[in-house]
């Protein structure tokens, strides 16, 4: 029934999608295997991609020629970029989805990409050969089929534990169940296992607020969106909107009467839930203090009432959620289409991968996703792309793409995973990034495309477009450079915005250094720069970007050339930590259990000090 596969992916979720699409892209022939052919790509939480660190990683994956941001351009109700107030490395983009709309134009998206198929089956067996390397796996139905390449993206479905209230029953995913053999054949090899938690609210029906009393939060005017290749089609006026509205001491009280029967507190959750997403009865237990919380009222898509209550993640009883959401302003006569609820599942900690996610105990296995330890669609999607890119090389034998801390959040995100391991679901910030000022949202194409393009997933129509990009943005740079700006014609633009005066004639990438001076803005009412106006808005961000932070820019890419050096020290794979006696007892654990394969990544690893670096460069010779 089934031919011999380069690539397995089991799981349809963000990271299965991303996986499968990538390899199949690079020419691998692709088995994606999923419980459930309905829920390809479901948001199984909030109907939004992006936000803070998020959207750069949406960028970043469409950079690569993944296609989350496509999937989210064609699919968005509304679109926003956060924290515009801040320098544009904090500028990070967020789309409110439709959420049927999302899954549908990726299962669409999988069906029209060539060498790959599709099956609709559980795997709960791999099949793994006596030297260690992975051959397959065997389904639910009883079928065995063969791979050089098999990439785990199984979310929340190993050995899953819903919990309302008291109730608690099995299921990856509420009225789907769960997934069992894997985490137990895993640890039989040598892989260890343990649990987290994660949440979601309750959904309501939208019919049934009072909008009135909470805060609208409406779109952008200005749609960027998350593809270099393709602008969305939402016009600013079409969005739909958002709302913002908030608990009080009424809600909270009532909600600690459910406490008695949480499974949360009264310890039939085990698993540690993520620290930056609590649920409404974490906030109110560590936040006592406060008075009140937000809560954003988020609608579903375009055609249907349904409402995601972000803010509200709870696993409390259901009579509970529903009398605590009637206290809320604006919820009064809420009804509740499904209540919150928590799940526990198995994840692997990730320092049991190498750098392209493959598993160091069984060659050509992959692990992408949650059961890596993180949270959140573009986390997921981001380590579902990279691995599926690394199973096909893997696949054809060739060496593996690992991207640097300095080239993207994913590399971060990654680096972080593999080096530091994590207890807690782990979510990306732009906080977590050292180099953040050069991963910004806007060049995500400029520092990512040519390297797609080599391995063939980015098309040459992107690597056109980025080369035009690139040459329209010299252009312009050197235009500003060249250029004097007459005090008479100026000077009435600047008083506009709090500027003061010039004296004399200045070059015109002077002025734009100036806070509250855009480029934008100059090319619109400065006769000097009149022919700025024919270049798209998006080369002009880029060349005022480029102008104003390039002082910034080049100390940051000095500071990647210094770190650069230990990432060049080489450890080599026969080096016994053992023969360091100098060295830390926690440092020499934690490098025989890493292995690092630089100085600059065992410089990272959690628990280790700068003089167990020191010690290793002495004994290698440094």
């Amino acid at each position: 029934m089934f031919i011999k596969y380069d690539v397995i992916v089991v799981g349809a979720g963000h990271a299965g999608c991303e996986a499968a699409a990538s390899a199949a892209n690079m020419g691998s022939k692709v088995l994606l295997i999923t419980m459930n052919m309905q829920t390809i790509a479901q948001m199984s939480c909030n109907p939004a991609m992006g936000g803070i660190a998020k959207g750069q990683i949406v960028k970043e994956i469409d950079a690569l020629g993944g296609y989350s941001g496509i999937v989210t351009n064609r699919s968005m109700i509304q679109f926003r970029m956060l924290n515009k107030s801040k320098g544009p490395a904090m500028w990070s983009p967020r789309a409110q989805s439709d959420r049927m709309l999302f899954a549908q134009t990726w299962r669409e998206i999988l069906e029209s990409t060539p060498n790959l198929d599709f099956y609709q089956d559980t795997v709960n067996e791999l099949v793994v050969s006596s030297s260690g390397k992975i051959e397959g796996v065997k389904t639910g139905l009883g079928h065995t089929v063969y791979a050089k390449s098999v990439v785990l993206t199984n979310g929340t479905f190993l050995n899953g534990v819903i919990h309302i209230g008291e109730k608690n029953f099995g299921g990856g995913r509420v009225a789907e169940k769960a997934a069992t053999g894997i985490t137990e054949q895993l640890v039989s090899l040598g892989f260890e296992s343990d649990r987290l938690k994660t949440g979601t609210p309750p959904r309501i029906d939208g019919r049934s607020l009072d909008y009135s009393k909470m805060e609208e939060q409406k779109g952008d005017e200005d749609i960027v969106g998350f593809s270099y290749l393709e602008k969305p089609k939402l016009k600013a006026e079409n969005q739909r909107s958002c709302w913002i509205t908030y608990t009080n001491n009424e809600v909270h009280d009532l909600l600690r009467s459910g406490f008695e029967s949480s499974p949360m507190f009264q310890g039939r959750i085990q698993g540690t839930g993520p620290r930056y997403c609590p649920s409404i009865e974490d906030k109110i237990n560590r936040f006592a203090e406060r008075d009140r919380h937000q809560l954003f009222v988020e609608p579903e898509g375009w055609n249907t009432v349904e409402i995601y209550v972000n803010g509200f993640s709870t696993s409390l009883s259901e009579d509970i959620q529903y009398q605590a959401l009637r206290l809320v302003p604006g919820f009064e006569k809420c009804k509740m289409f499904r209540p919150g609820y928590a799940i526990e599942y198995d994840y692997f900690p990730p320092t049991q991968l190498q750098f392209s996610l493959e598993t160091k105990l069984i060659k050509g296995l992959f692990f992408a996703g949650q059961i890596n330890g993180t949270t959140g669609y573009e986390e997921a999607a981001c380590q579902g792309l990279m691995a599926g890119i690394n199973a096909h090389l893997s696949a054809y034998q060739k060496d593996p793409l690992i991207l640097k801390r300095s080239e993207a959040y994913i590399g971060v995100l990654i680096d972080d995973l593999i080096n530091k391991g994590t207890d807690e679901p782990y979510r990306m910030f732009t906080s977590r990034a050292e180099f953040r000022t050069l991963l910004r949202q806007d060049n995500a194409d400029l520092r990512l495309t040519e390297i797609s393009h080599s391995l063939g997933l980015a098309s040459d129509e992107r690597l056109n477009l980025l080369q035009k990009k690139i040459a329209a943005v010299e252009e312009v740079n050197n235009y500003l450079s060249k250029v004097n700006v007459e005090p008479e014609e100026i000077n009435d633009f600047l008083k506009s915005v709090y500027s003061s005066p010039l004296l004399n004639k200045q070059k015109a990438s002077q002025v734009l250094l100036r806070p509250g001076v855009g480029l934008k803005q100059m090319s619109q009412q400065i006769k000097s720069l009149e022919s700025l106006k024919e270049y798209e808005d998006e080369i002009l961000e880029q060349a005022e970007i480029q102008t104003k932070y390039d002082t910034y820019i080049e100390k940051e890419k000095q500071l990647v050339e210094k770190m650069s050096q230990l990432e060049n020290l080489v450890i080599p794979d026969s080096f016994n930590f053992d023969n360091l006696v100098s060295l830390s007892t926690e440092a020499k654990q934690k490098f025989k259990r890493i292995k690092p394969r630089t100085l600059g990544q065992a410089s990272r690893i959690s628990g280790v000090n700068p003089s167990d670096i020191q010690i290793l460069m002495l004994f290698m010779g440094r």
